[in-house]
């Protein structure tokens, strides 16, 4: 799989050039696979730092969590030392959360890796068209999401400004239900992904059912 073996380079050249890889997950389902096959892959697991871009307001051990999903196909499966894989706490309540998760990661100057999703709507991360979100600033690391459009309402995301702070950005899409959406940011139009603009720009990985005919 093309995405997992870009991964694995971007962890090697980071791990040579500065003894560690600093990687951020996209949730959802489109990313399942490419953790699959991470968890085979041959890499120094104890350099690698793993964060979160989004997640649901939930238990710990909700099913829906994005934490839970990346452990179970991967992250429990692997050496990485478990003080280096820092969850969003977020079944503290998002502003709590947002607060944390940003103490977490102020000590980060740029991510080595980030790898993001697409939404039918062009939502990346938790970052829903036309949302209110509480702590807006274009500078903020983490915001407290509060009427999000789909269940639960309540969810913590990394601001566009954070995700795009990396030396490279990889958006893994599928489906035909993303097509528009696709249609749409190749169009220029202003949808959330588009928010996310690291200097390096970004790379997608889509399957062919997300391009119109």
């Amino acid at each position: 799989m093309a995405a997992a073996r870009t991964i694995i380079q971007a962890a090697q050249q980071s791990i040579d050039q500065r003894r560690a890889f600093r990687i951020v997950l996209a949730g959802g389902t489109t990313p399942r696979p490419v953790y699959e096959r991470l968890r085979a892959c041959d890499t120094d697991w104890s350099a690698w730092h793993v964060y979160f871009g989004d997640e649901r307001c939930l238990p710990a051990d909700d099913a829906e969590r994005n934490s839970l999903m990346a452990a179970q196909v991967w992250l429990d499966h692997v050496a990485i030392p478990k003080g280096q894989i820092f969850p969003i706490p977020a079944e503290r309540g998002a502003p709590a959360a947002a607060a944390a998760y940003a103490i977490t990661l102020s000590g980060i100057e740029s991510f080595d890796l980030v790898l993001l999703g697409l939404g039918e709507d062009g939502h990346t991360a938790s970052l829903f068209p036309n949302e209110a979100r509480s702590d807006c600033a274009s500078d903020a690391a983490a915001i407290a999401v509060l009427a999000a459009p789909k269940p639960p309402a309540q969810r913590v995301s990394l601001s566009a400004s954070r995700l795009g702070a990396a030396r490279q950005v990889i958006f893994l899409v599928s489906g035909a239900g993303k097509r528009q959406a696709v249609t749409d940011w190749r169009n220029g139009l202003a949808i959330p992904a588009a928010e996310i603009k690291p200097a390096a720009g970004v790379d997608i990985y889509a399957n062919a059912q997300c391009y119109s005919e």
